[in-house]
């Protein structure tokens, strides 16, 4: 896996946009912090693997990963938030649900239901839904993504 200074740079300014929001509408605290940089990190490197290389999938990656990583901070763990981000493209590429279930944690699970398809330009594009449970507690965001002519998916927002 080879992560680009390009695709570094531009992980690192999505966190930093990232870093000036908070969900809560306050100042974000040091857990959520470094679980928004931990995630996009992660999340860049993920979009890497999945996307073959693509700079599109490893800046999604990490924008998804920020916040995931933002919104749940240390409750995931880096195998965790993979399993999550590979569930997300999964479902984009089958059209069905994807569940996820962690490895260390059997009480982080997650689901990803994706929308049908619709044509946004030349684009094919589908919103979609990432529930994830800690401890039972869901954590829900929302999306859409567009595939790519590489066949590779771009989250667009």
């Amino acid at each position: 896996m080879k992560l680009t200074k390009a695709a570094a740079g531009l992980a690192l300014a999505g966190v930093l946009v990232l870093g000036a929001c908070s969900p809560h509408g306050g100042p974000s605290g040091p857990r959520q912090n470094v679980g928004m940089v931990s995630g996009a990190l992660i999340g860049g490197a993920a979009g890497n693997v999945i996307g073959r290389g693509d700079l599109g999938s490893t800046v999604a990656g990490a924008l998804i990963g920020g916040v995931v990583g933002g919104l749940i901070g240390a409750d995931l763990d880096e195998r965790d938030r993979f399993l999550a981000e590979q569930a997300q493209f999964e479902a984009f590429d089958s059209g069905r649900p994807s569940r996820w279930r962690g490895e260390r944690d059997r009480n982080v699970y997650g689901e990803v239901i994706p929308g049908p398809t619709f044509r946004d330009g030349r684009d094919f594009c589908r919103e979609y839904t990432h529930t994830i449970y800690i401890g039972g507690r869901p954590q829900e965001g929302y999306g859409t993504a567009c595939r790519q002519p590489d066949g590779s998916w771009r989250i667009v927002s």
